[in-house]
């Protein structure tokens, strides 16, 4: 496939019954995975006291931008790592 043009891998997904143009963005561009902290309440067991925790979770963007704001998406996302 490589150096194949758009037409040619275009008309092979048609030839097998795909169309690329109604695809989920996601199946053409992929999905963004974000490492992101959160705050959460939670309770002490020895004290009984509420104190709030600082845990990370996987964040899914299931439509990435295209062109200058995949660009722009990305430097806030770094904006944002480097703050943590």
């Amino acid at each position: 496939m490589s150096g194949k043009g758009v037409g040619y891998k275009n008309e092979l997904l048609f030839s097998r019954g795909i169309n690329f143009n109604e695809l989920p963005a996601w199946q053409k561009r992929g999905v963004g995975l974000v490492k992101e902290r959160y705050e959460k309440q939670g309770r002490n067991p020895i004290t009984g006291e509420t104190v709030t925790a600082v845990r990370n979770r996987i964040r899914l963007i299931e439509e990435l931008p295209i062109g200058e704001s995949y660009s722009d998406m990305i430097r806030k996302l770094v904006e944002q790592s480097e703050g943590i």
